[in-house]
């Protein structure tokens, strides 16, 4: 095969898979980029300018071995591509569909920084491993030995997902308990379709559930099976749980009809594409159309209640965060997703209350943004004399993510925690002060990204195999 040059940033543009138009995206839950076509993957890929400090790895948490399989995929090397790929990122395909790569991998691109624009890395990761799949190059592990040490992983999150996974490819027996009726936890029924259609991640429920993992579903432990129970099963225990409680505004009228949790809103929306029958959903209490909505928050959840308001036919969409555009901590590709499917966003702006005994709006006020904080963001002040109502038959809060206090919950004595409620865990180990009990992703970290999940799950994987004498495997 003749050699296919590298460096192309300079004769070749930027080119994103080709984007649905807002019109036809508003109608249905599917994703709203297509797939590259192998030409146009090899085209951007050739782009990449193969820097000997390669920022994008460095940047990434699982420090992906991007110039690699850039280079592979653009000589049309895909099934290598995809073997480097998967070496360090148990699920490539995910990734490449929810992490916000304009803040890590491409945010960091050389030839982006040059002024040439980035490598598309995410979209290229994506088709290598939508690619593997169509291949069959994608396939259940198969341990060459068989070990006697069990592991038992509390969460189907991708955190325990990415643990299971590779204590499984080592032969180690695995059990992985979850409340819910289906594996996955946020990758399943937090994230809504248009970001991640829901048959990418039940595949590879299903790849490990072949590979010999076994799944104890609608299981919560402290009702249905104790923490202690769990740990005289296994010889090791992974706390994988990821954060649920939702953080609250104590604020007049917040217990008002129409004011729900967004992690609610996004289940129940979830659950209608798997075609479950929900109550709160047909009742219209998790359900937008018609409705004036609001949401509180401007992070990456806001973003999905704000984009799954509009396609259950919202009759108007509104996002109130109490910052400006650019110091907001949510995705810019999220946000101008949004605009173009007609939200509307209202910068500047915090709720002080609610109106209605079922809601009929937000008491707001306008804010100016101040001095910065320790971590140098700036702070925002209320403007006196701003106050108005922002009407709302639907307000979801979608202001982050807080631990459940698991000691309590489960009745554990000497599993430490920290003064915001995370467990406490070894930054190399991830082990906690319980022997053999190991914890990772948002239970020890707070509400974090799913690429961090997936690194943490395969650390502790690597430290409980060590403790048994195990070496991990790559994935085929």
């Amino acid at each position: 095969m003749a050699k296919i040059p590298m460096l192309k940033f300079v004769s070749v543009d930027r080119d994103m898979p080709e984007k649905r138009g807002a019109d036809a995206r508003r109608e249905d839950f599917n994703e709203i980029y297509a797939e590259y076509a192998t030409a146009k993957a090899a085209e951007q890929a050739s782009r990449c300018s193969q820097c000997g400090v390669p920022y994008c790895q460095a940047h990434c948490p699982l420090q992906n071995n991007i110039p690699d399989w850039l280079k592979l995929t653009a000589e049309g090397r895909l099934r290598e591509a995809y073997e480097i790929s998967q070496a360090t990122n148990t699920f490539p395909e995910i990734c490449g569909r929810i992490c916000p790569q304009d803040r890590l991998c491409e945010g960091n691109c050389v030839i982006e920084q040059s002024g040439h624009g980035t490598v598309t890395i995410g979209s290229v990761e994506k088709y290598i491993t939508d690619t593997a799949w169509e291949n069959g190059w994608v396939v259940p592990a198969k341990p060459a030995t068989e070990r006697p040490e069990s592991v038992g992983i509390i969460g189907a999150g991708p955190g325990g997902l990415a643990a299971a996974d590779r204590l499984r490819r080592a032969g180690v027996q695995v059990t992985v308990y979850d409340r819910y009726d289906r594996s996955g936890g946020l990758l399943t029924y937090g994230i809504p379709g248009f970001k991640l259609e829901k048959d990418v991640v039940m595949r590879r429920n299903q790849q490990l559930e072949d590979s010999g993992v076994t799944f104890v579903l609608n299981c919560n432990v402290g009702e249905d099976i104790s923490f202690d129970d769990i740990r005289a099963k296994h010889d090791a225990v992974l706390i994988a749980t990821g954060v649920y409680k939702s953080r609250d505004l104590q604020a007049p009228g917040s217990g008002a009809a129409g004011i729900v949790r967004a992690l609610d809103y996004l289940t129940a929306s979830n659950r209608k594409s798997f075609g479950d029958d929900v109550a709160e959903f047909n009742s219209g209490e998790l359900n937008a159309e018609g409705k004036r909505v609001v949401v509180i928050g401007g992070g990456d959840t806001a973003m999905d209640c704000v984009r799954t308001a509009i396609r259950q036919g919202a009759t108007s969409v509104k996002c109130l965060y109490r910052r400006d555009r650019a110091n907001m901590p949510g995705s810019q590709r999220e946000v101008q997703n949004a605009e173009e499917e007609g939200v509307e966003f209202v910068w500047l702006t915090a709720p002080n209350g609610f109106a209605g005994d079922a809601v009929t709006g937000v008491m707001a006020q306008k804010m100016r943004l101040g001095a910065p904080d320790a971590t140098g963001r700036q702070m925002p002040e209320l403007i006196e004399g701003s106050d108005y109502v922002e009407e709302a038959d639907l307000v979801i809060k979608a202001l982050g993510f807080e631990p459940e206090d698991l000691p309590k919950l489960w009745g554990v004595d000497g599993l430490e925690v920290t003064r915001w409620g995370t467990i406490k865990a070894s930054f190399q180990t991830h082990e906690t002060s319980l022997e053999a009990v190991y914890a990772v992703g948002d239970i020890v970290r707070g509400a974090s990204l799913v690429v961090w999940a997936i690194r943490d799950g395969r650390e502790a994987a690597d430290a409980i195999l060590d403790r048994f004498g195990a070496t991990a495997i790559a994935a085929e």
